[in-house]
Formats: C-alpha cells, structure tokens, sequence
C-alpha cells in the first residue's frame, strides 16, 4: 500500500508529486486545502519517499497501485492533483477510472512523449557511493559537479535519510529509474479520453506544455481549462503557491 499523508475533512483530493519528490513537496500547500475544506491525501507513488520499493515501474503500475489505495481507503469520488510524472499519473488514472475522478488537475506536464532528459541528475545520483558513508555535505558537494542549479540540488537533497547511525541513503529506488529511464516520458495513449472538468496549469517559463500542444490536449480532456503562472518555470507550485493555490481551488470550487 502506498504511503500517504491524510488531513481535513471533505471531498477527498488526492495530489501526486514530480519524479524524484516526495509528499513533504506538498506539505504547505496541503494544508491550504484542508483549510479550504477538502480532506487531502498527499501520497508518494511506489519508488519514491516512504513507499514500498519494486522493480516495477511504470504508470500502468502506478495507477494501479492508486486506485487500490482508492479502494482501501473507501474512496469513491475524488479530485486529483499530479505534477510532472504525478500528473502523467492523474491523467491515464482519470482515463481509466473516470467514474471515480470528478475533477482532474494536471500541473506541467502534457499527455505527449517527452525525450530523456534526467540523464545528468540521475549521473549525480549514480556517482555517490554510500558505502564510504559519506556526510550530507559530501553528497551535496558530488551532486555539484553534475547538478549546478541550488535549488534542484536542494529537492533531491530532501531524499537523504539516516537508514542508520552513520549511514545515510536515498529514500527512492535509484536503482528502478536506471532500469526503467524511458518509462517516464512515455505518452498516454492518444484513444484514452477523460470528459469531465480538468485544468492544465503551466509555468510560464517552462517549456512542457506549448501553446502547439493545447490542441492534442483537447482532444483528451475536451472539457479543459488552461492557466498559465507567469514568470515560474516548471516547479510552479513552489515558486508560487499563492497563485497555484488561487487557481486550483477556484477551478475545485467552481
């Protein structure tokens, strides 16, 4: 079962984080919608935070792995939220279980095939070798020579964990995404449709989804909605929430 995080009362929404990330993404944000009066279910999918570990992996799996969470936890009707590789999720979930989803909400990400393009982070990744029990600065300072940028050193940082007194690891299963590294640009299927609302919500410096895709996109989900956060690249919700925050729950209240 997948781990999740529960809080509030209300319509269940459940929110789907980014390849690499994790529920405590979305700590902040969550708690927003509880107070906007959902009860939210911030869950990490299979290989990534607290979730179980398979050498399975792929969306086919993880939305099943989601809608046997759905089942366990007795939800009928949801809203969905998923960014990046989360979003990709929620959407062929909402395809395939419409009758649970009444509002989908996908951030940055389109239904098309995206080329690989991890290929330097997951080097990063690949070059530490725990076994010298490194300290965090040490992981910090090998992840540098691959991954210049502060702040995404500083998400994949957040998977550091003591797994024991001296011994530190990463929360995800590397070794799965160096396995599977095609499984997470794969497209949906063009003949998979979800009719019911859904808002597609870009950052306006990001470039995973151009204007060139909102006609495929309709073609998917004909009842969509497009927003655009100006001057946010492609962690939108974290750079900034408030007007994350305004548009999704607009879109879930309307």
């Amino acid at each position: 079962m997948l781990y999740s995080k529960i809080e509030g009362e209300g319509k269940p929404f459940i929110i789907m984080h980014g390849f690499l990330g994790m529920s405590d993404n979305w700590k902040t944000l969550a708690g927003q919608y509880v107070e906007a009066g959902f009860q939210v279910h911030i869950l990490d999918l299979r290989n990534h935070g607290r979730s179980f570990h398979s050498d399975e992996w792929s969306y086919e799996a993880m939305v099943q792995d989601v809608f046997e969470y759905c089942q366990a936890n007795q939800l009928t009707r949801i809203d969905i939220l998923g960014h990046s590789m989360g979003g990709k999720v929620a959407m062929l979930f909402a395809t395939t279980h419409p009758e649970i989803v009444d509002k989908l909400i996908v951030a940055d990400i389109g239904p098309r095939f995206y080329k690989q393009h991890h290929q330097d982070i997951l080097a990063g990744l690949n070059a530490i070798d725990f076994s010298v029990k490194p300290s965090r600065n040490d992981v910090e300072a090998t992840l540098s020579e691959y991954v210049p940028d502060f702040g995404t050193r500083q998400f994949l940082l957040k998977n550091l964990y003591w797994q024991e007194p001296g011994q530190l690891a990463f929360r995800f299963n590397l070794e799965a995404f160096n396995n599977n590294l095609d499984a997470i640009g794969k497209a949906l299927d063009s003949d998979l449709v979800f009719d019911k609302p859904t808002l597609f919500i870009r950052g306006g410096n990001s470039g995973y989804i151009q204007d060139a895709d909102f006609d495929a996109i309709r073609q998917q989900f004909p009842n969509v909605k497009f927003e655009t956060i100006p001057n946010a690249g492609h962690w939108l919700h974290a750079e900034n929430p408030k007007l994350f925050f305004e548009l999704t729950t607009e879109f879930l209240k309307e």
